[in-house]
């Protein structure tokens, strides 16, 4: 059974920086699409970034391009997403996501590209 496990959110100020955590179980980790995505409420979940863990191909959103950097741990079986300079609009429900595919692209960061998801984590930036 396929998990997927957020940690690491939390409040900051405008200009700080947070780790998030994605804990992965119930498959192998190599050779997937996966993700991290976000959400306001009442608005629709969007793609903030993707790894492909076969390799090390990632596509970031434009709006967080040079800011935020994912990575994958394998020794840890993890999916990281180090954010920085954060602003109060990247506060949001952050949710990890896997797609079961040999690979990544820009499409991967449509909501619909994901079979699997966490449960989510808050983070909040005040100004």
């Amino acid at each position: 059974q396929v998990q997927l496990v957020e940690s690491g959110g939390g409040s900051v100020q405008a200009g700080g920086s947070l780790r998030l955590s994605c804990g992965t179980s119930g498959f192998t980790m190599n050779r997937n699409c996966m993700g991290w995505f976000r959400q306001l409420p009442g608005k629709e979940r969007e793609g903030v970034a993707v790894i492909y863990t076969g390799g090390w191909s990632t596509f970031y959103a434009d709006s967080v391009k040079g800011r935020f950097t994912i990575s994958q741990d394998k020794a840890k079986n993890t999916i990281d997403l180090q954010m920085t300079n954060l602003s109060p609009e990247d506060s949001a429900m952050y949710y990890c996501a896997l797609a079961p595919m040999l690979g990544c692209g820009t499409y991967s960061l449509r909501s619909s590209a994901m079979s699997y998801w966490g449960k989510g984590i808050l983070v909040t930036v005040s100004s």
